[in-house]
């Protein structure tokens, strides 16, 4: 999943000036090198890095990980499932990496037990998982596949009976097949199909499911699929992002009132693929590079929820090529009970060179040029780990949108740690990583924002959308040939964290 579901921060900008997107520019990141002394001695200082800072999280904070089901379940046409654009993409050959599919992936329809086992070891008292929509209604439309509930329902069943909440994902990135050859997220029909979804679900679940995420990351899903290409369902068209765009918007609106007339208690929210925009410099051009990164790195989404508009920095996008309609706006409100926050590192905005725009004379109208950070140390899939960027991303939210409820619903580092002769597996950057990005958000809370939870990414090893099963991000390693899990030293430390309620030493 993660090098490039991550970087739609990036891939968006760079997507955007090769197909045509008025005003964009981006260089990507540099390759991985070590930080200099005095960048991690600032990062230390600030977030607190010594051995023996704690922090205590507010009493009920949820410890979580997070799963999609696509990346976990397999079964991929067990059981009345329909096929998803993710099926038909990773059997495309060239689109994933060493032709790794997710039929299998974890296995997690036939163990999902032993997942349950894993969180109970780990102490935690929230999930995050995603229901497939093309195993419920395997065309998209219709009439539930009582199999497929039946699975959810027993998966929920037993997270109740363990004492963790069920934080569950309506829609993460597996699109029925069928609606897909009918325009998927272009189509503006497709609004009507999720929220029929949306509301087949919450009345059958609901009853014991309290807490919903409408989208995962419509910023990345919108700009691989439908852009970059890079994931389901493979589309490289300008027209197509700008459209999926304004229709995703439109379908978080009716989405979520679908999910309140069926369930009116239900606490409603979506996770945003988020990272801190900082001005490389200090002009007044990087400066304003760095708010129109934001507005469509960070907000894109948000501001049509909460606010019933574009970001302002936006209104270059031409409103027709989106197929926006009188009253349209109106549509995407939903004022959504918590917003989820998925952050792994920040970016570097500035205003690109003379000689830059001049190479694309469209980008004369938003002209900006993004990068990731490359001071702080790197992962083995090469991104900054910079723990600040948790904190200025939580603050800009509470400052911006009047303190609302946050969740941290992904955050977390790919480090490819194998077990040792011991059969354990010594994953202490893991470690490292969350303590500092846990403190970095302690100072957040402290400091006033109202934040109820911390998803790690991920509960186990799995399968990472265009990359295969090459990265590792789990707290538990997954031996895929034999299906085994094994916690590491990292599942180890969290399930100390998750047991005292505060971020304890190494």
């Amino acid at each position: 999943m993660r090098l490039t579901r991550r970087k739609f921060v990036q891939s968006v900008l760079g997507a955007g000036a090769a197909a045509g997107l008025p005003g964009i520019l981006f260089s990507a990141c540099s390759k991985s090198s070590k930080a200099t002394t005095a960048a991690a001695a600032t990062a230390r200082k600030f977030y607190g890095g010594s051995s023996g800072d704690h922090a205590t999280f507010p009493k009920g904070f949820f410890w979580g990980t997070a799963t999609a089901a696509y990346q976990i379940e397999g079964a991929w046409n067990e059981d009345g499932k329909g096929e998803s654009i993710w099926d038909r993409f990773a059997h495309t050959p060239g689109k994933i990496k060493n032709g790794d599919t997710g039929d299998v992936a974890c296995d997690s329809y036939h163990r999902w037990r032993e997942d349950l086992a894993l969180m109970r070891a780990m102490n935690l008292n929230s999930y995050r998982f995603s229901i497939s929509w093309p195993r419920i209604q395997p065309s998209g439309t219709g009439a539930p596949n009582s199999k497929g509930l039946d699975y959810y329902s027993r998966v929920v069943d037993g997270l109740l009976e363990a004492h963790i909440r069920p934080l569950v994902t309506i829609y993460h990135w597996d699109l029925p097949q069928l609606l897909d050859e009918a325009g998927g997220w272009t189509n503006r029909d497709t609004v009507g199909r999720y929220a029929d979804y949306v509301q087949l679900v919450a009345q059958s679940l609901g009853d014991r499911v309290s807490d919903w995420i409408l989208f995962n990351e419509p910023a990345a899903f919108v700009d691989l699929g439908y852009m970059e290409g890079t994931h389901a369902p493979g589309r490289k068209s300008l027209l197509d992002f700008l459209r999926a765009t304004h229709v995703v918007n439109l379908a978080q609106g009716e989405g979520f009132r679908a999910l309140k007339a069926a369930r009116p208690t239900a606490r409603v929210g979506t996770a945003f693929s988020m990272s801190p925009c900082e001005p490389a410099g200090d002009s007044d051009d990087d400066k304003l590079a760095a708010e129109r990164a934001h507005a469509i790195t960070n907000t894109w989404f948000l501001e049509p929820a909460l606010r019933g508009r574009y970001p302002e920095a936006l209104t270059f996008l031409p409103e027709t090529a989106m197929g926006v309609k009188s009253g349209d706006m109106e549509k995407t409100r939903a004022p959504l009970d918590f917003i989820g926050i998925n952050l792994y590192y920040r970016t570097i905005a500035s205003a690109p060179s003379a000689m830059e725009r001049a190479a694309h004379a469209q980008d004369w109208l938003f002209p900006v040029k993004m990068e990731g950070g490359h001071e702080g140390p790197k992962t083995d899939l090469g991104w900054e780990v910079w723990p600040k960027a948790l904190y200025d991303m939580v603050m800009r939210i509470t400052r911006d949108y009047n303190r609302p409820a946050i969740e941290i619903t992904e955050s977390g580092c790919a480090y490819n740690d194998g077990p040792d002769a011991s059969g354990a597996i010594r994953d202490s950057r893991r470690v490292a990583y969350h303590r500092e990005y846990l403190l970095a958000l302690a100072r957040s809370i402290a400091e006033g924002a109202d934040v109820r939870g911390y998803h790690a990414w991920t509960l186990m090893d799995n399968f990472e959308w265009a990359e295969g099963f090459s990265q590792r991000f789990g707290l538990a390693y997954t031996d895929f040939k034999t299906q085994q899990r094994t916690i590491k030293d990292s599942g180890r430390w969290y399930a100390r964290v998750a047991a005292e309620n505060r971020v304890v030493s190494p």
